[in-house]
């Protein structure tokens, strides 16, 4: 039975796109940079503000990068996130799930502060042990560190762990840390994407995501 599921945050919890998109061409902007399309931008999330920079940036002048991602950081902290938004029926399944005594924790690799203060907004009324964002005191993912630390903090087996997410990383998070997981394909990655990189479970839906879960 599961007892933790540990969530992404980008892609699986909240709809961020536009918000990275919007955040990322103002950083850009400011160091007159060409900006991206969302579809660009889409491809280069999931591994930290830093590799989504050296993406956007495209090139290896690492003062550059580093003042763009220092830039970006802010402006992520300081947004309001008016751009994002939950999936459909997310809510009531969460729900579904903490009635069911399922703990719940995020790691993301988005900037802690960031992460902070969007789940503050879209996700005040559903409790996490743990929100593990960007901040150095963890390894990004897919280094298991931040995940293998939960699951001690918490007390569980890892058979009694889950991994939920969209993207590539979190697919071999949940393999070096020794957990199942489930597979999004309502975020950033698509099926085949995730395949190559070991995914074998997957949820079109919040609702299918509860029927694996409930049914495990």
């Amino acid at each position: 039975m599961v007892k933790l599921i540990i969530f992404d945050l980008d892609g699986t919890l909240l709809d961020t796109s536009r918000t990275i998109h919007s955040v990322l061409n103002k950083s850009l902007e400011k160091f007159s940079l060409p900006a991206l399309t969302l579809e660009k931008t889409l491809t280069f999330v999931g591994d930290g503000a830093k590799q989504l920079i050296e993406r956007a940036v495209g090139n290896k002048n690492e003062t550059l990068i580093e003042e763009v991602s220092r830039c970006f950081v802010q402006i992520y902290a300081e947004s309001d996130n008016e751009l994002t938004e939950v999936y459909a029926n997310e809510i009531e399944v969460l729900n579904k799930l903490s009635e069911k005594g399922i703990k719940f924790a995020i790691i993301t690799n988005k900037p802690q502060q960031a992460a902070v203060n969007v789940c503050k907004k879209f996700l005040k009324d559903i409790k996490f042990s743990n929100i593990i964002g960007y901040d150095g005191s963890f390894p990004l993912k897919p280094n298991p560190q931040s995940t293998l630390k939960i699951i001690e903090e918490n007390d569980f087996k890892k058979e009694e762990c889950l991994f939920v997410g969209d993207g590539e990383a979190d697919v071999k998070t949940a393999i070096a840390a020794g957990i199942k997981a489930i597979s999004v394909l309502w975020g950033f990655r698509t099926r085949s994407e995730l395949k190559h990189v070991g995914a074998e479970i997957f949820a079109n839906t919040y609702e299918e995501l509860l029927s694996l879960i409930v049914s495990n």
